[in-house]
């Protein structure tokens, strides 16, 4: 099983995990409301999850621009 993080607005990789188990709470993820987690936490059918987090360009890019995060998507 491994986990694929990408950046939820621009899409690149921002790593990969290999793990042979893990549990929610050593991610961060029991955390998240269920509405976020429903959002930012998927499950393929090859056992990988896949997890939507941001990148550091576009925390960068947030913290410059704070009306940007009015917009799902900003880096086209």
């Amino acid at each position: 099983m491994a986990l694929h993080y990408h950046c939820r607005h621009c899409g690149v990789k921002v790593g990969t995990l290999q793990q042979s188990a893990v549990h929610s709470e050593e991610l961060g993820l029991h955390q998240l409301s269920p509405q976020e987690r429903q959002e930012m936490v998927s499950y393929s059918d090859d056992g990988h999850i896949h997890i939507q987090t941001i990148c550091e360009d576009c925390q960068e890019a947030l913290e410059r621009n704070p009306d940007l995060h009015q917009h799902e998507k900003f880096i086209h």
